[in-house]
C-alpha cells in the first residue's frame, strides 16, 4: 500500500501533541491511549490508524493531491517503535517509576517531533537500515558471509 506523506506528518503532529501532554500531566492512561493508537497502525496498516483516518475524513480532501505516494512499510515500523516506547513509559507510569514514563515519553515525543517538524522520520530510517543489514547492503548477501 502506498500512503501519502503529508498524512504522516500530520499523524506526527498529532502524535507530538499528545506526547506533550502525557509529560505536562504526567499521566499514564493517556500515554496508555496513545500505545493503543500506536498498536492499531502497527497491527492492522496505516489505512486504520485514527489520526491517519482524520487526516483522510478532514485534511486530505481540503489539499491537492500529493505528487508523490510512500511505501506504507517505513511509517508503518515507525508506528511500531512508537508502540514499543509507549508502552515501556505506559508501564513505568504504572509501576510508580515516573523517570521510565517520562524518559520513554520523551524519547517518543523526539522521534514524533522530528516528523512533524522536519519530515524526519527516525523510525523510517530504523526501518531501512535493518532492511539494508538483512539483505547485506547492495550486493545482496550477508556481510558476515564474506568471513
Amino acid at each position: 500500500m502506498q500512503v501519502d506523506p503529508r498524512g504522516q506528518r500530520f499523524v506526527a503532529a498529532v502524535t507530538s501533541v499528545v506526547l506533550i501532554t502525557v509529560l505536562v500531566l504526567g499521566s499514564g492512561a493517556l500515554l496508555a491511549a496513545q500505545a493503543a493508537v500506536f498498536a492499531v497502525a502497527t497491527l492492522f496498516g496505516l489505512r486504520y490508524a485514527p489520526y491517519g483516518l482524520v487526516f483522510k475524513v478532514l485534511v486530505r480532501p481540503r489539499l491537492a493531491p500529493p505528487r508523490e505516494l510512500e511505501d506504507e512499510a517505513p511509517p508503518r515500523f515507525a508506528q511500531g517503535v512508537g508502540l514499543v516506547f509507549a508502552l515501556v513509559g505506559t508501564v513505568g507510569y504504572a509501576a510508580g517509576s515516573t523517570w521510565l514514563g517520562i524518559g520513554a515519553t520523551a524519547l517518543a515525543l523526539g522521534a514524533a517531533f522530528l516528523n512533524a517538524a522536519f519530515g524526519f522520520c527516525l523510525g523510517c530510517e530504523m526501518y531501512l537500515l535493518t532492511r539494508r543489514v538483512r539483505v547485506g547492503g547492495r550486493g545482496g548477501t550477508s556481510p558476515l558471509e564474506k568471513y
